[in-house]
């Protein structure tokens, strides 16, 4: 029986959150959920990013939200 690998994206269901760390252990990246606002942050991503990476996650995305132009696509926001 082989093993099938699957992409990022086709293990997160429509709501999950995916922090990405590089291999020298620094956060390099997140996956939001397009249904996500600065208000829906899950709490374990809040601790992971304040306690381990040193970035309050629920202002840098208060702070996206208010910038992001209605109008543009949200697949660019991932």
């Amino acid at each position: 029986m082989s093993k099938q690998v699957k992409t990022l994206e086709e293990q997160l269901c429509d709501e999950d959150w995916a922090l990405i760390i590089s291999k020298e252990g620094n956060l390099k990246g997140m996956f939001i959920p397009e249904t996500c606002d600065s208000k829906s942050v899950p709490h374990s991503i809040v601790y992971i990013t304040e306690k381990y990476f040193g970035v309050d996650i629920t202002e840098e995305l208060s702070e996206d939200f208010e910038k992001v132009d209605i109008n543009v696509n949200p697949d660019i926001l991932h």
